[in-house]
C-alpha cells in the first residue's frame, strides 16, 4: 500500500466539503476561550504537591467552586464540556479526606466497565505521588471473587456502576460496614444517562444507599458530572431528594471548533426522499483519513457500525492506503480488543474509528481532530459530547453532523438553531411510578427492616409495606416489617424496565443449539417482536418466527435484509383521572388498549415503504399517564372529516417527531394517538402518552412543553420542502392530496386555541 494521500490540514479539509452534492445547512464556528483560573483550594500539601509533579499548577474556576463546596459537604453537580477536567472537580476532595482521615470512603458509580477503568487510572495517577496508601479499585462483574473480600475491607475508593450497587452492594451491606460507616462523597458522573426508567430506578437505589448509609450513622456528600442538559439541578436533585448547587460557567479554555450539519441531497422531493446518508459519511470520513486527519466517526447502531467501517475501507483501498489505519468499536468486541483500538487511536497507530455512542462518553482517546456524526444520535446532550470527542486535548478541531432521510435529522437541518442554541432538553424521571417503586421498597426491606411509620426518600411506604405483607413477601410483627420469603429480589429486577414483565429473545437458527440472545419488555413487544417482525441484535438480523405470549418468550431466526419492520397499532384510550388542566390542554392517568394489526417493511437507507404483512395478536393493556389537547366541538361540524382525520394525523406524527427533542428520549418512549370524535371530551383530540407502565414523567414534559411542542412542529412542517406532505413532515406516504395544508391548519388553530401559552 502506498502512503497516504497529500496532506491537506484541517481547514483546506473543511474548505472542500463546501462543494459537496446536497447543502451545507449550518456551519458555526465556536471561537477560542481563554482559561480563568480560580485561587487554590485548602487542600493537604501533600496532594497538592502531587498535582503539581502532575504539571497540575493551576486550577479552573469551576474545579474551584466545585472543590469548595464538595469540602463544604454540600451536594452539586458540573456542568461543563467535555475535557474541561471535571474528574479533577471530585479527586481532589475525596483524596483529600482520605489524608485527612485513613478511615474515610468513597463511592463512585459510572453507567460503564470503560468508564471505571478511565477512572482508576486517573485517581491512580495522583495518589502515585503519595507516600500514603490510598486503596482504589473497581468493582463490578468481571472483579473475580477473591479479590471482592479485599475491596470491601481496604477499598477507600470503590468504582461500580449502578447495577453492582442495587444487586451485589446494597443487599450485601453487613459485608460492607467499613464503606458504609465511613461513606463521605458519593460521586456520579454522566448524570444526563440517567433519565427515563433508568433515572428512576436509580432515584430509588439512591433511597435505599441512603436509608442503609442512616443505619450506620454516615450522611455522604453528592457529587454529580453532567452534559449540557437544560435542567441538571433538577435532575440532580430529583435522584436525591435533596438541595444540588449547579456549577454551569465553565473556566477551562477551548480551542476553535468548526461544526456543520451537511443534509445530502434530495432524490426524490415529493417524498422526501434524500440520498443515503450512510454513503456520504463514508465518502468524508475516507477522505479525511486518506489526509492524514485523525478522526471518529458516531452511529446509532452496530449494523451501521460494520457497513461504514466496510465502505470505508474500500475507499481506503480505491486510493492504495491501508485499511486498516481505521477500525470499528462497538458493544459485542471483546474487552481486550476495546482496550487494544483505544491504545492505538492514542497512539496514532490508527487514525480512524467508527464507533456506536460506546465512545461518546467520557473514555481517554487521546487527541482527534474531527468528528463526524452520521444521523442525529437521539439527543443533543449525546451530539454534543460526540463532537466533544474531536479536539479534547488540542487546538483547531471540526465536527460534521450528516442528516439522514429521517424526520427529526430533517427537523434538525431545516432548523439548526435548535441545535446551536442552549439546550432544550429536559431529562426526566418519576421515581414514585408504582411498579418500580414497589420493587425498590421489597429489596430495601429486604436490606433493613421497616417500621411502621419509615419514610422512604421523600415517601411514606406504609401501604407498599401492607400490600407486601398481604402477599406474604414481609412479615408484620408489632410495627415492623422483617423479610420472609425465600428469594432475593435484587436479581430479579432489571433498572432497564419498569416490570419484570420481559420476552425472552431465543435464537432458533441451528435447531440443536437455541441460545438466548435478548429481552424485550412486555409493553414494547407487539411493536418489536410481533410475528414475522425483524429483530435487531449484535449487528445482525433476525426474523420472528413465533411468539409465545403465555409463556412470554420469542423465537427468531438469521436472516439478511435490507429493511427494518415498523408495526401500526389499532390503540383504544380511556381517560381514568384528570390531575391537571390548562384551558384545551389537559394531564392525568389513561388506560392504554393497543393490538398490532399491520406492519410496514421500511427500507434501511431510504425510510421506504417496501411491502407490509398482516398481525395477528392480542389486545394488550396499560395504565400510564398523558397529556391531550382538544379541538373545540365546532370543529366537528365544521370541518371536512377527511380532513380533519388528515390534519390530526399528520399533526400526530409531527408531534412524534419533534417531542423526543425536548424530553430526551426516543420515539419508542412515547406513544401519540389522535381521535376524530374523543368518546370522553366529544371533541377531536390528541393523546402524547408514556410508553412505560406508570409513566416516568415525560406526558408531564409535554404538558409543560406545550407552547414548544406546537411551535417546533409548525417549523418543521413549513420548513418541510415537500409539497403535499412525506415521511419528513406528515409521516404520510401515499396520503391525501391535502395532507400537508390540512396538517398546517390544525396547527395554526392550536396555536391560537386559548390555553397555549
Amino acid at each position: 500500500m502506498e502512503a497516504l494521500m497529500h496532506k491537506k490540514d484541517l481547514t483546506e479539509f473543511l474548505k472542500t466539503l463546501q462543494i459537496l452534492p446536497g447543502e451545507i445547512a449550518a456551519y458555526e464556528k465556536i471561537p477560542a476561550q481563554e482559561a480563568k483560573f480560580g485561587p487554590w483550594p485548602k487542600i493537604d500539601p501533600r496532594l497538592s504537591e502531587s498535582l503539581k509533579k502532575l504539571g497540575i499548577e493551576k486550577l479552573y474556576t469551576h474545579q474551584t467552586k466545585a472543590i469548595d463546596l464538595a469540602m463544604a459537604n454540600k451536594h452539586l453537580v458540573v456542568v461543563t464540556p467535555t475535557a474541561s477536567g471535571k474528574t479533577l472537580c471530585y479527586n481532589i476532595p475525596v483524596i483529600h479526606s482520605i489524608l485527612q482521615d485513613q478511615s474515610s470512603r468513597s463511592l463512585y458509580i459510572f453507567p460503564t466497565k470503560a468508564l471505571s477503568q478511565d477512572q482508576l487510572a486517573e485517581i491512580n495517577s495522583i495518589t502515585e505521588g503519595i507516600d500514603v496508601s490510598i486503596a482504589t479499585y473497581t468493582y463490578d462483574g468481571d472483579t473475580p471473587p477473591n479479590e471482592r473480600s479485599r475491596i470491601r475491607a481496604a477499598g477507600h475508593v470503590v468504582i461500580t456502576n449502578p447495577d453492582m450497587l442495587h444487586t451485589a452492594i446494597l443487599p450485601h451491606h453487613t459485608k460492607w460496614i467499613k464503606l458504609f460507616e465511613n461513606l463521605q462523597y458519593v460521586v456520579i458522573d454522566e448524570l444526563h444517562t440517567y433519565k427515563g426508567i433508568f433515572g428512576s430506578h436509580l432515584a430509588n437505589v439512591i433511597r435505599r444507599l441512603k436509608r442503609i448509609c442512616a443505619f450506620y450513622g454516615s450522611h455522604p456528600t453528592f457529587i454529580f458530572c453532567s452534559a449540557t442538559i437544560s435542567n441538571p439541578g433538577q435532575l440532580a436533585e430529583g435522584l436525591i431528594e435533596e438541595p444540588v448547587e449547579l456549577i454551569a460557567e465553565n473556566g477551562a479554555p477551548r480551542a476553535e471548533k468548526h461544526v456543520m450539519i451537511y443534509n445530502p441531497p434530495l432524490i426524490n422531493k415529493g417524498l422526501g426522499i434524500r440520498a443515503s446518508s450512510i454513503s456520504a459519511t463514508a465518502d468524508i470520513a475516507t477522505q479525511a483519513i486518506a489526509n492524514g486527519i485523525s478522526t471518529i466517526v458516531f452511529t446509532r447502531s452496530r449494523i451501521n457500525v460494520e457497513l461504514l467501517l466496510t465502505y470505508i475501507r474500500e475507499g481506503l483501498k480505491k486510493l492504495r492506503i491501508d485499511e486498516n489505519l481505521v477500525s470499528g468499536y462497538r458493544g459485542g468486541y471483546l474487552p481486550k480488543e476495546r482496550r487494544k483500538i483505544e491504545r492505538n487511536l492514542k497512539s496514532g497507530k490508527i487514525l480512524g474509528v467508527v464507533s456506536t455512542n460506546a465512545l461518546e462518553l467520557g473514555i481517554d482517546i487521546g487527541s482527534l481532530s474531527l468528528a463526524i456524526i452520521h444521523g442525529y444520535p437521539g439527543s443533543i446532550s449525546s451530539a454534543w459530547q460526540q463532537i466533544g470527542r474531536a479536539g479534547r486535548r488540542f487546538g483547531h478541531s471540526a465536527a460534521i453532523v450528516v442528516a439522514s432521510s429521517g424526520p427529526l435529522d430533517q427537523f434538525i437541518a431545516t432548523k439548526p438553531s435548535y441545535f446551536f442554541g442552549g439546550s432544550p432538553e429536559l431529562a426526566r424521571i418519576n421515581p414514585n411510578n408504582l411498579y418500580i417503586y414497589v420493587n425498590h421498597v421489597k429489596c430495601s426491606a429486604f436490606e433493613l427492616p421497616f417500621s411502621e411509620d419509615e419514610p422512604f426518600g421523600s415517601t411514606k411506604p406504609k401501604e407498599a409495606l401492607e400490600y407486601l405483607a398481604q402477599y406474604d413477601i414481609l412479615h408484620k410483627a408489632g410495627s415492623r416489617y422483617f423479610w420472609q420469603s425465600d428469594s432475593f429480589p435484587a436479581q430479579d429486577i432489571s433498572l432497564r424496565s419498569a416490570t419484570n414483565d420481559n420476552y425472552t429473545i431465543i435464537d432458533i437458527t441451528e435447531q440443536h443449539k437455541p441460545k438466548v440472545i435478548g429481552e424485550v419488555d412486555r409493553p414494547s413487544a407487539p411493536m418489536l417482536i410481533h410475528p414475522e417482525a425483524i429483530y435487531f441484535h449484535d449487528g445482525k438480523s433476525y426474523q420472528v418466527t413465533e411468539l409465545d405470549t403465555k409463556g412470554l418468550r420469542c423465537y427468531v431466526k438469521r436472516v439478511s435484509v435490507d429493511y427494518y419492520t415498523d408495526a401500526d397499532l389499532a390503540t383504544r384510550l380511556q381517560v381514568l383521572d384528570i390531575f391537571k388542566e390548562d384551558g384545551h390542554w389537559g394531564l392525568g392517568e389513561v388506560l392504554l388498549s393497543f393490538r398490532p394489526t399491520v406492519y410496514k417493511k421500511i427500507k434501511l437507507m431510504t425510510h421506504e415503504n417496501v411491502g407490509y404483512g398482516q398481525i395477528y395478536m392480542d389486545e394488550e393493556e396499560m395504565h400510564t399517564t398523558a397529556c391531550w389537547f382538544k379541538l373545540g366541538k365546532e370543529f366537528i361540524d365544521s370541518l371536512n372529516e377527511s380532513f380533519l382525520s388528515s390534519g390530526l394525523l399528520g399533526v400526530s406524527h409531527l408531534m412524534k417527531v419533534v417531542a423526543p427533542l425536548f424530553l430526551m428520549c426516543d420515539r419508542s418512549d412515547i406513544r401519540v394517538h389522535h381521535m376524530v370524535r374523543d368518546p370522553f371530551f366529544e371533541t377531536p383530540s390528541i393523546y402524547i402518552a408514556d410508553n412505560v407502565p406508570g409513566g416516568v414523567g415525560l406526558a408531564d414534559g409535554a404538558f409543560a412543553l406545550k407552547k414548544k411542542l406546537i411551535d417546533a412542529a409548525s417549523e418543521a412542517i413549513y420548513n418541510c420542502p415537500c409539497k403535499n406532505g412525506c415521511p419528513a413532515c406528515t409521516g404520510a406516504l401515499g396520503a391525501t392530496m391535502n395532507a400537508k395544508y390540512a396538517t398546517i391548519a390544525l396547527l395554526n388553530l392550536l396555536s391560537t386555541q386559548e390555553g397555549i401559552r
